[in-house]
């Protein structure tokens, strides 16, 4: 951000700021005005919810474009210029300190780093070769599975458990028809996607606003480009591939890992994974709106399930912190 800009660019940089840091945030939310009496708590409990929704619809929307952009970059290709362009970016914004770290906690950014580089491949691997929907299904059993194990309480298990029928049904009992290399692969992602949760939950207690983020990025950057470079070469640096990268990179990178980087901060790690259940439906939506994939009544009684289990692990994150509030 650059001092010497008008005015109009410090207020912009202040928002960008707001975004990027939630001390920032809240600051700005206290300036705003007094909060109404009773609201404050069911605010901050609902806060990083909102978040993880945010992170969703972007993320899905993103992947909606990059499934447009494999026929020009291949699938590793696209996982290159997202994460590439996604690091670059986050190190020119956050500009993370190298130095009065701990080796504990470069391992945990190497871990995350290694988590977010394979959810992506993998991720990617699958897109390539079955619909958008069915492989955000079946990747988004990882973090339900890590909701049931994780959880100390029993209502979490059983948002789960209905999270999953929807899942479910939201497969048509077709998962067999798809094409089982990209089944796997999806299964595969999910697998990173649920230690992705794990390590960026501790990357946040660990590193100061996005820091440890922009540093895992890199890392995961790292892992991605020889495989890249391998399967797409010079297609990779034509203008127009470059800048559809770019879109991805933001809607499928930096803005939901930056959301739910925050998010994780505070809210558990089961409730954050029973929220995931969401990413099909979204996922659907994106595929109907951007891709011309079609929802069945099927689709929306699965997409209305995950909904309500989202909901309800909502509620249940709500009372958690109302007694704390009155505390």
């Amino acid at each position: 951000m650059n001092d010497q800009r008008s005015a109009a660019g410090a207020a912009a940089a202040e928002q960008a700021a707001a975004v990027a840091v939630p001390e920032a945030a809240s600051a700005l939310g206290d300036a705003a005005g007094p909060a109404r009496p009773g609201g404050k708590g069911r605010g901050a409990a609902l806060a990083p919810v909102a978040l993880v929704v945010a992170g969703g619809l972007s993320v899905q929307f993103g992947s909606a474009v990059a499934v447009l952009l494999m026929p020009k970059a291949g699938a590793l290709g696209v996982v290159t210029l997202r994460l590439a362009v996604a690091a670059v970016v986050m190190l020119v914004v956050c500009r993370p300190t190298l130095r009065g770290h701990s080796r504990a906690d470069w391992g945990t950014v190497l871990a995350f780093g290694l988590a977010m580089g394979g959810m992506n491949t993998l991720f990617y691997q699958a897109a390539d070769r079955i619909p958008l929907g069915a492989a955000v299904t079946l990747e988004v059993l990882g973090p339900l599975a890590l909701s049931v194990f994780a959880s100390r309480r029993l209502i979490n298990v059983v948002w789960a458990g209905l999270a999953l029928g929807g899942v479910v049904l939201l497969g048509g009992g077709g998962f067999d028809r798809l094409d089982p290399v990209g089944a796997a692969y999806a299964l595969g992602a999910g697998a990173m996607w649920a230690t992705y949760i794990v390590f960026s939950a501790r990357t946040g207690r660990r590193f100061p606003q996005a820091d440890g983020l922009a540093l895992a990025l890199v890392v995961a950057a790292l892992l991605s480009l020889p495989l890249g470079v391998l399967e797409s070469g010079s297609k990779l640096l034509v203008p127009s591939t470059l800048g559809l990268g770019a879109a991805v990179a933001l809607l499928s990178s930096v803005l939901p890992y930056t959301l739910e980087l925050m998010a994780l901060r505070r809210l558990p790690a089961p409730t954050f994974a029973i929220l995931m259940s969401l990413e099909p439906a979204i996922a659907a939506t994106a595929g109907f709106l951007i891709l011309d994939q079609a929802l069945t009544t099927t689709d929306a009684l699965a997409i209305a399930l995950v909904i309500g289990a989202s909901m309800g692990a909502v509620r249940s994150q709500t009372r958690r912190a109302r007694p704390r509030e009155r505390a």
